[in-house]
């Protein structure tokens, strides 16, 4: 059941401006309001337990812990959590981890406007929502070519995704606000579980198994 009077989002994206006009989009709904925001999953989950957002719009590139991360800590702390992924990723590998995490729906940002009300909405009933796009790439994906990244952890995963972008181990440390040091010895796990000898080689296979855009 929807919960009464509007339905108050959260917000989770780390550029102010993409948030400036998703809160236009759907402030202009009259049964929902955009009731915070955050810019990070650290303050994602902060604000959840202090806002406490019927909905959550939660972006998956965010600095810091990750939208991943950020997704299993809120549902590890109110099961209960109504979280939508709205994400530039489209990959079948994504849609699959944000939906282990917990997350309720995903839809990726080249939907069209209409269909991110239409999931807020959805998701504020407790009814998953995946846009149609997706369940197709879902229903087609290869399992195989997924089945080696499932040994992984979510923070393996982050770092593999990070490097397969170009980042550095540095970078990398920056973006998730790690040692260079823990960077390279997860960089050392990840090598190890998908049984691969260079960087270079674990590039490959996130590209084959679509983790980079195209």
């Amino acid at each position: 059941m929807t919960r009464p009077g509007k339905i108050r989002v959260m917000l989770v994206d780390d550029h102010a401006v993409v948030r400036v006009g998703y809160r236009l989009l759907l402030s202009h709904q009259a049964d929902i309001e955009v009731s915070c925001e955050a810019e990070t999953g650290e303050g994602a989950c902060e604000k959840f337990l202090t806002q406490r957002p019927d909905v959550v719009v939660m972006d998956l590139n965010l600095p810091g812990i990750g939208g991943l991360a950020a997704v299993r800590r809120i549902v590890g702390r109110d099961p209960e959590a109504r979280i939508l992924v709205f994400s530039i990723h489209d990959e079948p590998v994504y849609v699959s981890r944000a939906l282990e995490a917990g997350a309720l729906g995903y839809i990726s940002k080249s939907c069209e406007p209409e269909l991110l009300v239409l999931a807020v909405r959805t998701v504020a009933e407790g009814k998953p929502f995946l846009e149609p796009a997706l369940e197709s790439k879902m229903a087609h994906a290869s399992v195989s070519s997924h089945a080696r990244l499932e040994s992984l952890t979510p923070r393996e995963f982050d770092v593999l995704c990070l490097l397969a972008r170009g980042l550095s181990t540095r970078e990398i440390a920056s973006e998730l606000r790690l040692s260079a040091k823990t960077v390279a010895n997860y960089i050392t796990l990840i090598k190890e579980k998908l049984n691969v000898g260079t960087t270079a080689e674990l590039v490959r296979l996130a590209y084959q198994s679509r983790l980079v855009p195209d």
